[in-house]
């Protein structure tokens, strides 16, 4: 079972939905118990970064979600459920994240473009991984965010994207992985990409 992390966040369902297209069940929950017994974890998110991060806190589930991290559960953020995986956010204010990838979120530098950022965009791969398994060389996928990710190292990025500048559109480091795009949305793109989290979390469901 995969959970998806309940703490007020609004595009719960449309998360599980996706999954279910997948073939394969969810449950939304902030109840510890849970969280530690599944086989992977989805942190969704939109809003802005302070109060979300606060409702997380609020909701109980963040010790859980941490310890199930540290024993290895896959765990996958998605818009600012990614951004929330970082160290720092400085969206009105400075806010701090889950230091699950060492980095800051500010806001994006569209170079005179609109923000937010809403709308499909390439992504540019920047390392071999099992979750780009399948993908088409250019893949295009959503955007809705104001605010962008930098990771302190390069490494963990995955995936680059070009809004006015360039920045970082997925990360990876071990069992921990975000998304800054919506794959829920994002097609069949977006459909393959959660079907090979799904397999890393070892449950394959007609994907």
């Amino acid at each position: 079972m995969i959970a998806i992390i309940d703490y007020g966040a609004g595009n719960l369902r449309s998360v599980e939905l996706a999954l279910a297209r997948a073939g394969q069940t969810a449950c939304i929950t902030a109840d510890p118990a849970q969280l530690l017994a599944a086989d992977g974890l989805i942190l969704p998110g939109v809003g802005a970064f302070g109060e979300c991060i606060r409702a997380l806190h609020q909701s109980g589930a963040v010790p859980a979600l941490l310890q199930a991290v540290r024993r290895g559960t896959p765990l996958l953020g998605i818009c600012l459920g990614m951004q929330m995986l970082f160290d720092v956010s400085e969206e009105n204010g400075r806010h701090e994240g889950l230091h699950l990838i060492a980095g800051t979120v500010s806001r994006l530098d569209a170079r005179g473009a609109k923000v937010p950022h809403m709308g499909w965009n390439d992504l540019r791969l920047c390392k071999p991984s099992t979750l780009a398994d399948g993908l088409p060389a250019d893949p295009y996928v959503y955007f809705v965010h104001s605010y962008a990710c930098r990771a302190a190292h390069r490494e963990d990025v995955l995936f680059t994207a070009r809004y006015g500048q360039e920045f970082d559109a997925a990360v990876e480091r071990g069992n921990v992985c975000g998304m800054q795009f919506h794959p829920e949305k994002s097609g069949d793109v977006g459909q393959r990409l959660l079907c090979n989290f799904i397999a890393r979390c070892g449950e394959v469901r007609a994907c």
